[in-house]
């Protein structure tokens, strides 16, 4: 017997192989009638139908519709060259930012279940305020003292201590290159570097983890400024410059003071004979990456703009050669600490042992299943300190 065929509008195929930047060559060998579905002499069996939505990563229901959809992010979108912006967001940071958005949603209800009491930083600065004052009220908030990064032994360090501060703090923060867990999903650091949901109970940060590690300091600093602004976006800071966007700019201003601020670089900056050598020492200092130093100098006009770009794009194919030269591996749990977060999974988990949250929906919230969830919670267990 036949299966039914099912009647879809041609262009809503088309739209969602470009969304997903398929072509009908790339989905022949899953489904070997595109060309025909395409032309409109012939349709797609409901099942087919299912196998192309889950090749093109799109919504079943959207292929239903009599013209293409137009989507949007549920956030604004800010792009350093606004001419580049694509039509459309792609499929990859719509559900990034759906799944961040059903994280902070359940951790916002759970603290409020909870009795706690709303984070006072969020939406305190405004533009009037001067970046300076903003930069030392973000220190404050994390419990940092001025020159909190130069106790770290390195960068990396630094910025692990960052984050850590971050979630103590009460922002959820997040960091991943791929979509959940799927590695075959990587997030384009061209499309977005970073993004922020900002809430009073749950704020939350995702810094795109396929970005190179040296920038995430610089993004991660961006970010919480937006949540002291109360403005949440996702934003790609191509050449790590802001959009063309006031709360953009100041955001720019108040994380480049944060973390290198202006009069002691001006102070190191003269101190520094050695010119070749002034970015290192910069970097040493703030314990910052070179390319955060570099950054901050073009801001204060220590660098012109054409030094600074001809540094970061050397920078960056250095960055990538390092990158795709790197192995695959390391221990799944400690990157979840990262992609997940130990104190949103531990919420979760806690929940879910004591029957307030189902098991499916913990699984659904945190990307892990079954023996995964399982074994992560045993390893949070097993460490000397709670996190």
């Amino acid at each position: 017997m036949s299966r039914p065929r099912v009647a879809v509008n041609e262009a809503v195929l088309r739209w969602a192989l470009q969304r997903s930047e398929n072509t009908p060559d790339s989905v022949r060998k899953k489904c070997p009638n595109i060309d025909e579905w395409l032309s409109g002499e012939k349709e797609p069996t409901l099942r087919q139908l299912e196998g192309f939505a889950k090749r093109t990563l799109t919504p079943l229901g959207f292929l239903f519709l009599e013209e293409p959809p137009k989507e949007e992010l549920p956030i604004a979108h800010f792009r350093t060259h606004a001419d580049e912006e694509p039509s459309s967001p792609s499929p990859n940071l719509m559900d990034t930012v759906h799944a961040m958005q059903r994280r902070q949603l359940w951790m916002r209800e759970h603290l409020i279940d909870q009795a706690q009491d709303p984070l006072r930083f969020v939406g305190s600065a405004t533009r009037d305020e001067s970046p300076a004052s903003i930069a030392q009220r973000m220190r404050e908030t994390l419990g940092f003292d001025h020159d909190w990064a130069a106790q770290e032994r390195t960068w990396e360090d630094a910025l692990r201590a960052f984050r850590q501060a971050m979630e103590d703090a009460g922002v959820l923060v997040v960091v991943n290159g791929v979509v959940g867990n799927n590695t075959h999903r990587n997030l384009d650091p061209e499309e977005f570097r970073g993004l922020v949901l900002v809430d009073n109970y749950a704020p939350l940060t995702f810094v795109n983890g396929a970005d190179g590690k040296a920038a995430q300091m610089f993004t991660l600093a961006h970010e919480l400024a937006h949540i002291f602004f109360g403005s949440s976006a996702a934003f790609d800071l191509r050449d790590m410059q802001p959009a063309d966007d006031a709360t953009e700019k100041a955001c720019n201003s108040a994380a480049a003071e944060f973390l290198v601020p202006r009069h002691e670089l001006l102070q190191l900056w003269g101190s520094v004979s050695d010119a070749p050598h002034r970015l290192q020492t910069i970097a040493r200092q703030f314990k910052v990456s070179e390319i955060v130093a570099a950054r901050r100098a073009l801001d204060l006009k220590l660098m012109d703009r054409d030094q600074f770009l001809a540094f970061y794009h050397e920078w960056q194919q250095s960055e990538w050669r390092t990158l795709s030269s790197r192995q695959d591996g390391g221990n799944f749990y400690h990157t979840q600490n990262v992609r997940v977060g130990r104190r949103f999974f531990s919420a979760v988990n806690r929940a879910a042992k004591e029957e307030k949250l189902l098991y499916s929906e913990a699984y659904q919230l945190t990307g892990l299943y079954g023996k995964t969830f399982d074994g992560y919670a045993s390893e949070l267990e097993s460490e000397p300190t709670s996190p």
